[in-house]
């Protein structure tokens, strides 16, 4: 009996979860960033979206499974309608020329009959006045969390909210991201922006009050009935649709706004930033973002069927089983917060999580590499029937060079930038980018051949695909493999450029290449010194200026630096996405854009502007590789490397598919729980011995005590026959 009782409370001692929990349908995961914002309005973070994209709804969603990614309806009751109109107001064929499209209307129909999750801002009284607006004085005692009100309700989703939640891109207080760009193709949200600074100044009211935003309208939006809305966009922007399967573009309630606006409330972290609201199949139950976040199902989730078709080998695969079932299959998702890496880890081998990322640490444990490169899962993992999914991110990491500089950049005489161009094509040879993948990163990168990664409209694969400038190809079309071009090719380029063996043609001075970094970037010392390593080999000297963040943030914006490092993940899978951040009108210096090399080419912009607005097609595709060519000569960037998402889960998770665009994952997912359980139990079997082992020890430590008690008190207890005889 007591050796059962030992092994009874040494499972429940090794397990990190209640006993009630045990036997249900729960994900179990970590994270390692407390979210910041958890606001549609403000969220921009992949931490965050990790919870966000499970709770509220925008109008569109990524296929779960086709590749390339393909939008679909998620609320919308169909694909948006697109219209295009020239300045004469004469509806345009789709493929117009962008400069001949003054306005695009966009017009999104909501599926009827979609419910908002249980929620104490829709809760009324008898007489159908909300319940908790106005707040009574008491009506917050005890509470700490949205589930603390005693009252929930719900209602149908609208158009009006989708509307609702454009106008709050204009708040003022709520610094929306994305305020900028949505103004451009919107001109009313910086209509709106000013009338809502203008109500608060009439009022004196300070940047937290509340701004019944329903009291203004936002030109450009409007509602047609309960559930259409129309949005006019100024000029051709086909990439709008993708804005509307984020967050951003996801239903605020005008209840839930007037609801956490009111006094005691963001004290206690009643706000839409903590306790997002939403239609989606989960809603956030318990927010501890020091310790734990928790979905619960969205008992008024309307349901949506597993998808039935995807790319191809998801049926071998088995991510076709649970073709037409019901969704979500999960009934809770549970987040828990770990800021080192080898207790996530650990409990991921113990089954106590479901899914694991691979970083450095593990990286040995989990993965091997053979000699071609190729990955697989090392004999450990396989016989713990984990799973190893890979997949290419939408992102590119480059290392920019400054056009500004006139080193680098090249002076305003076309020899002198001839001279540049070489220099930085040299570079970009001498850099070996897989080396560098395979040394620091495990090899978990795709060398970037251009801006675009793999999967995204517009890269082309093969021989096609390959930058000529640094790579050639080697053997047949179906065989070949690209070869990265010696050193004597860059040094040849080097000495074209005036630096022959790194040293300049007429005074003999030495070249020297700045890389401006902050600490914890690039300029880190295992990566300083393989970066000198590389220059050396080319006769060059390579320095290291780090800086702060602010500082060199202020390099970047000033075009005082000369060669950096950077990175850009895709907010879309469109070309557009990544080749504007080459685009002039986008030039750090000159307008505070997104262009940090400020590189400016004539050709290439007209091209960009033209590209930007088509649809994909053989037409767009001879555009952008016109584009990819120029870059790859120009050489603005060295294109080092596109990061591959590597990612563990257990045999019992099912339908789990790598892709970084599809983040409204958890409803397609599916655990099998039996297995689960009876892999936890072989894998977690109490070891005991280490407690007999104790327990006798203490035995022989106590004995002799218990057996000199025993004898004293015989002895006590013995009667006493001295002096008292008959």
């Amino acid at each position: 009996m007591t050796a059962l009782w030992l092994a009874g409370c040494a499972a429940d001692l090794n397990d990190p979860y209640p006993a009630a929990e045990r036997g249900q349908g729960i994900f179990y995961t970590a994270f390692t960033e407390r979210p910041k914002h958890l606001d549609p309005v403000q969220s921009y973070s992949e931490d965050e979206a990790s919870f966000l994209y499970q709770i509220v709804e925008a109008p569109l969603q990524y296929n779960y499974l086709k590749r390339p990614y393909v939008l679909e309806p998620a609320t919308a009751a169909a694909m948006p309608s697109l219209r295009r109109y020239d300045r004469n107001g004469r509806e345009l064929p789709e493929t117009a020329d962008a400069s001949r499209v003054d306005r695009t209307v966009v017009e999104v129909r909501i599926r009827p009959g979609i419910l908002y999750q249980p929620h104490p801002a829709f809760a009324r009284k008898e007489d159908g006045e909300p319940r908790y607006v106005p707040m009574l004085p008491d009506a917050l005692d005890g509470v700490r969390a949205i589930g603390d009100f005693a009252h929930a309700d719900t209602r149908e989703l609208v158009a009006a909210d989708y509307v609702h939640q454009m106008k709050r891109l204009a708040h003022p207080s709520l610094h929306s991201p994305i305020f900028e760009l949505m103004a451009e193709y919107i001109p009313g949200l910086k209509v709106l922006q000013g009338r809502l600074l203008e109500a608060q100044g009439r009022t004196g009211k300070d940047a937290k009050a509340f701004i019944d935003l329903e009291a203004f309208e936002l030109p450009g939006v409007e509602v047609l009935d309960r559930h259409t809305y129309r949005i006019t966009l100024k000029g051709a922007y086909p990439q709008f649709l993708y804005w509307l399967s984020m967050p951003f573009f996801s239903p605020v309630p005008p209840e839930a706004d007037r609801f956490f606006s009111q006094p005691g409330m963001a004290e206690r972290n009643l706000t839409l930033d903590w306790w997002p609201i939403g239609t989606g199949p989960y809603m956030l139950v318990e927010n501890n973002p020091n310790a734990r976040m928790v979905l619960a199902r969205n008992p008024n989730f309307r349901g949506e069927a597993y998808p039935c078709e995807g790319a191809p080998g998801d049926a071998g695969a088995g991510l076709l089983d649970d073709c037409g079932k019901t969704m979500p299959f999960i009934d809770r998702v549970v987040f828990s917060r770990e800021r080192e890496g080898i207790p996530y880890w650990n409990k991921f081998l113990q089954g106590y999580y479901d899914a694991s990322g691979v970083s450095s640490d593990n990286f040995d444990q989990a993965v091997t590499l053979t000699s071609q490169g190729e990955v697989s899962l090392s004999e450990d993992m396989e016989s713990k029937g984990i799973r190893l999914l890979t997949s290419v991110s939408p992102s590119i990491f480059y290392l920019g060079f400054n056009m500004l500089d006139p080193l680098v950049g090249g002076g305003p005489s076309r020899a002198e930038k001839e001279r540049a161009r070489k220099l930085r094509q040299a570079i970009s040879i001498g850099l070996d980018m897989e080396e560098f993948v395979s040394i620091f990163l495990n090899g978990r990168g795709v060398p970037g051949m251009s801006p675009i990664p793999p999967g995204i409209f517009g890269a082309r694969e093969g021989r096609q695909g390959i930058n000529p400038v640094v790579y050639e190809w080697r053997g047949g079309e179906a065989d070949g493999r690209p070869v990265r071009r010696g050193l004597d090719d860059a040094r040849r380029l080097l000495a074209e450029a005036g630096w022959p063996n790194g040293r300049h043609a007429q005074t003999g001075e030495p070249l020297v290449i700045n890389l401006d970094t902050t600490p914890g970037g690039l300029g880190d010392k295992a990566r300083s010194d393989w970066l000198a390593k590389r220059f050396r080999e080319l006769g060059v000297q390579f320095v290291v200026r780090p800086t702060d963040f602010n500082r060199f943030q202020d390099k970047i914006r000033q075009g005082s630096a000369q060669l950096f490092f950077f990175g850009w993940n895709a907010d879309y899978p469109d070309p557009e996405n990544l080749l504007f951040l080459l685009h002039s009108p986008q030039g750090k210096v000159k307008f505070n854009g997104q262009n940090a090399a400020n590189y400016e080419n004539p050709e290439y912009d007209a091209l960009f502007e033209k590209m930007k607005a088509m649809p994909d097609g053989p037409a767009r595709q001879e555009i952008i590789d016109r584009m990819v060519a120029i870059l790859q000569q120009e050489a603005p960037w060295i294109f080092a490397f596109h990061p591959k998402a590597y990612s563990l889960q257990h045999g019992w998770v099912l339908n789990r598919k790598p892709g970084a665009m599809v983040r409204n994952n958890m409803k397609y997912q599916r655990i099998d729980i039996e297995r689960r359980a009876a892999a936890r139990a072989e894998w977690n079997r109490p070891v005991l011995w280490p407690l007999a082992l104790v327990a006798l020890l203490l035995a022989a430590l106590v004995a002799p005590a218990v057996v000199h008690w025993r004898r004293r008190e015989v002895a006590t207890a013995a009667p006493d026959n001295g002096g008292g005889g008959r």
